[in-house]
């Protein structure tokens, strides 16, 4: 049975960018799949009444602090010191995210991702700026007007809507959510820190 890790993904939340390359290299390493799961975090907090840790847990004394101590221990050990925090962060990540969904209705979902992570969260890519977002889609190979199109469709703005619904039913509140098993039915982690008990349970294959 093909091992396969199923990553709920918003380009928004900067623990996305995190995961992502460290995730990349572990699955690399036990020869498993990715499958993207394009989902609105926006709508996903509503859902589940969840919020932005900064914003959660903001009136707790020494817990955010700490929780940049911890990202920070994780940048070092995993070798991100190009990560930037973007410079319109929180944005809007609601075109990105139907683009994105239309991509991997293409099976291009992971090539989409790579395409825009190191811009924006190493490069400040200018979210409000859809010449800027071509341009990038453009150098790597994707036709950025006809993604631009289909994210404007209901087709398209539903399944994002149907993916997050979905997510949230599965037990998601945040990102990064990872589902490790078959498709649809794998066994949930949430957090950066859980790459060690991913790697346990690959490893068992």
């Amino acid at each position: 049975m093909t091992k396969r890790v199923e990553l709920v993904f918003d380009f928004v939340s900067p623990n996305a960018y995190l995961i992502w390359w460290p995730l990349r290299e572990l699955l690399g390493r036990y020869e498993a799949e990715l499958d993207v799961i394009p989902v609105f975090l926006g709508g996903m907090h509503k859902l589940t009444g969840n919020a932005p840790p900064m914003i959660r847990d903001a009136e707790v004394k020494g817990k955010n602090e700490y929780a940049m101590l911890e990202m920070q221990r994780f940048i070092t050990r995993h070798g991100l010191g190009k990560y930037r925090l973007h410079p319109q962060f929180p944005f809007n990540s609601i075109l990105l995210q139907r683009m994105l969904f239309a991509a991997d209705q293409d099976g291009r979902g992971v090539q989409f991702v790579e395409a825009l992570l190191r811009p924006i969260w190493e490069e400040g890519l200018d979210i409000s700026s859809p010449e800027a977002i071509g341009a990038a889609l453009a150098g790597a190979g994707f036709d950025a007007a006809d993604l631009f199109a289909r994210a404007q469709t209901d087709a398209v703005k539903q399944g994002l809507v149907a993916n997050t619904d979905a997510a949230v039913a599965r037990g998601a509140f945040g990102i990064p959510t990872m589902f490790v098993g078959p498709k649809g039915e794998g066994e949930i982690f949430f957090g950066k820190e859980r790459l060690g008990q991913i790697e346990e349970l690959l490893a068992k294959g």
